[in-house]
């Protein structure tokens, strides 16, 4: 039987996950440089053991309210085709792993999010995760929070 090992993590009361392949580490909030006329889903750049990576605030980017930084607040540092950057987050959950007949392609209107930034819906007992398409959380298309 087929599965992928993701990652889960929450945004307010939304549970998310993303490909463990893609995630390079889950660090702690360090200082954030801002960056000027960056979007404003980018919070800044860190520098992460000598290289300098931006963070998108995923609230941000996915349209919600940002949040005061807790002690369960995260960055979630993504290796993807060559690019490595960041997303803060509220709180990393754990490490699952889900067999891919319980993930459903995203239903039409996923929870308001841009449909590019989503690959399909997990369910883990009562639980749906959102599954990310972590290409898509840096650049290319905008979210619906920033279109007019």
């Amino acid at each position: 039987m087929a599965e992928e090992q993701l990652v889960t993590f929450s945004l307010g009361t939304e549970e998310f996950a993303v490909d463990i392949m893609k995630v390079q580490e889950i660090i702690r909030i360090p200082p954030i440089t801002r960056v000027p006329k960056a979007p404003d889903y980018v919070e800044g750049v860190i520098n992460l053991r000598g290289n300098i990576i931006p963070v998108v605030d995923l609230r941000v980017r996915f349209g919600m309210p940002r949040a005061e930084e807790t002690e369960q607040s995260r960055i979630v540092v993504f290796q993807d085709e060559g690019k490595v950057f960041g997303a803060r987050v509220d709180g990393v959950t754990e490490v699952l792993r889900i067999a891919s007949e319980a993930i459903e392609p995203p239903p039409p209107v996923a929870l308001g999010l841009d449909a590019d930034f989503i690959r399909g819906v997990g369910k883990v007992g009562e639980r749906l995760l959102i599954l990310l398409n972590v290409d898509n959380l840096m650049g290319g298309k905008a979210s619906h929070a920033q279109t007019t």
